[in-house]
């Protein structure tokens, strides 16, 4: 993450200035707003999972082994999708069934 001065202090005309300027705690204030808005920017861009999973990540997610997930798909308690070779599972589906 690179911070422009400016963006820091935008009140400031010259940048060469901040060269021999203590920093205030407005100035601290100011740099905290902005670090704790960059990192929600991030955290919401992470939480958002996709909306299909492989097997893979499903065992990864829920910490399972593939004989569970295979005996998940058999009692029908987490419904897939085969495309391929391929078995996907919905997120949404995974999160429900959490929630059972």
């Amino acid at each position: 993450m690179n911070l422009h001065p400016k963006k820091l202090f935008p009140e400031v005309e010259n940048l060469e200035l901040l060269n021999h300027q203590p920093i205030t705690k407005r100035d601290l204030l100011n740099f905290s707003n902005i670090i704790l808005s960059e990192i929600k920017e991030i955290v919401a861009l992470k939480e958002q999972p996709t909306q299909w999973l492989k097997s893979s990540e499903v065992r990864k997610l829920l910490k399972i082994s593939p004989g569970t997930l295979q005996n998940l798909r058999v009692n029908g308690t987490l419904n897939y999708n085969r495309i391929g070779g391929i078995l996907y599972y919905k997120y949404d589906d995974i999160a429900k069934m959490l929630n059972q």
